[in-house]
C-alpha cells in the first residue's frame, strides 16, 4: 500500500503536524527532528498527495505561464525554472504562448484561459501598464520580463538599464570605440537601449545613429540581417556591438563571418539572456546571465502570498515591489581579445 502520513509520523516518532511541517517547508522545526523526517520520506518512499494538499488549501493546483514565444531559447530555460519551483509548493504549470499579440494578451489579463488557475506568471510585449492596472479579473498575477513595469503586479525582473550598461562598458574596457547595439528602439522606456547609452556617455562615446539597429523580433535572422546591413553599408563598421539578446547574437556573429571578419579580433560581441546554445557557439558567446531560478522561485513566492492573503493590502503591497533580480557579465570567447 502507498505509505500514508501517519506511517512517516510513526516511523520518525513525531506528531504528523510536525510531518506536514516538514514537508511544507515550514521553518520552526528543528534541524534534528527535519533529518529524522526526511529520512523516514526516504525510506517509506513518502509521496504527498498534491491534490488532497492542494483541496485543503482551497487550491485549484494550477498556475499558468503564459510567455511570448516558447522557442524562444530565454523562455524555454526560464520555463524549467518555473516548472520546478511550481512543482515544488503543489501546483501543475499550464503554459501558454502570445506570439506578442495585443489581443491575445488582452485576453490573458482578462482571465479567459481554458482551465481555472490560482495564479499567473506572464511575460507581455505589447500591453501597456496602464491596462493591466485597469484588469478586472482577481486571479494573482505576476509580471515578467523589461516591457512592464509599474502595473500594480509583482515584477520580477533584473535591473535591465544597469546590466546593458555593463555589457556596452565591458566592450568600451577591451578597447571598443565604435559600438553598434542591435535589437533596440530609441523609445525612451527601452532599459537595454538606456543602459547602452549611459555607457557609451560615460565614456564620452558617440551613439551613431545608424549604429543603432532595431529588430521586429529577437530572431538569430534579424540579427544576421541587421549587422550585415552595416557591414555591406559605405561606412565604417563597428569594432564591437551589443545585442539585446543571444539569438540576435548568434545572428550577427554569423554575418560577421560572411563578411571574412573575425569575432573577437575584428568586431567583439556581446548577448544578453545566457541562452544555453551561446556556451558552445564558435566563438563562445559573452553575455549577461540573469539569475533564472531565483526569477522562478521569486515569481511563485510572490503567487503563493497573494492565494495566501488575498485581502491582505500590505501583503500585496510587499510583493508588488520586488527587489531587483541578479545578474553577471559572463565573459566568453566573443570578446577575449
Amino acid at each position: 500500500m502507498r505509505p500514508r502520513l501517519q506511517d512517516v509520523a510513526d516511523h520518525a516518532g513525531v506528531s504528523m503536524k510536525t510531518v506536514s511541517n516538514v514537508i511544507n517547508g515550514y521553518q520552526h522545526v528543528s534541524a534534528a527532528t527535519r533529518r529524522r523526517v526526511l529520512a523516514a520520506v526516504d525510506a517509506l518512499g513518502y509521496r504527498p498527495n498534491l491534490a488532497a494538499r492542494n483541496l485543503a488549501r482551497g487550491r485549484a493546483g494550477l498556475i499558468a505561464l503564459v510567455v511570448p514565444r516558447l522557442d524562444f531559447p530565454y523562455f524555454a530555460a526560464l520555463s524549467g525554472r518555473i516548472l520546478q519551483a511550481a512543482r515544488a509548493v503543489g501546483w501543475e504549470v499550464l503554459i501558454e504562448q502570445t506570439d506578442g499579440d495585443p489581443e491575445l494578451e488582452r485576453q490573458v489579463i482578462a482571465g479567459h484561459l481554458a482551465r481555472r488557475i490560482d495564479g499567473l506568471i506572464f511575460s507581455p510585449v505589447a500591453l501597456t501598464a496602464a491596462e493591466i492596472q485597469e484588469r478586472t479579473d482577481p486571479t494573482p498575477l505576476v509580471l515578467l520580463g523589461e516591457h512592464v513595469v509599474n502595473a500594480g503586479a509583482p515584477h520580477i525582473a533584473i535591473d535591465n538599464v544597469a546590466a546593458a550598461a555593463q555589457a556596452t562598458q565591458h566592450l568600451i574596457d577591451i578597447g571598443c570605440r565604435r559600438i553598434a547595439m542591435v535589437g533596440a528602439t530609441r523609445r525612451r522606456d527601452n532599459p537595454r537601449y538606456q543602459g547602452f547609452r549611459q555607457a557609451m556617455k560615460r565614456a564620452a562615446l558617440p551613439v551613431e545613429p545608424y549604429l543603432v539597429r532595431p529588430t521586429r523580433s529577437t530572431a538569430g535572422i534579424e540579427g544576421e540581417q541587421q549587422l550585415a546591413a552595416i557591414l555591406d553599408s559605405d561606412v565604417p563598421p563597428p569594432d564591437g556591438v551589443f545585442c539585446a539578446t543571444d539569438w540576435l547574437a548568434l545572428g550577427a556573429i554569423r554575418a560577421i563571418h560572411r563578411h571574412g571578419l573575425r569575432v573577437p579580433q575584428d568586431i567583439a560581441v556581446v548577448g544578453f539572456d545566457a541562452i544555453p546554445y551561446g556556451e558552445v557557439a564558435s566563438p563562445s558567446l559573452t553575455t549577461i546571465m540573469p539569475d533564472r531560478d531565483q526569477i522562478a522561485r521569486r515569481a511563485v513566492a510572490a503567487l503563493l502570498a497573494a492565494h495566501d492573503h488575498p485581502t491582505n493590502p500590505t501583503a500585496r503591497d510587499d510583493q508588488a515591489h520586488q527587489p531587483d533580480v541578479d545578474f553577471r557579465l559572463i565573459i566568453r570567447e566573443s570578446t577575449d581579445r
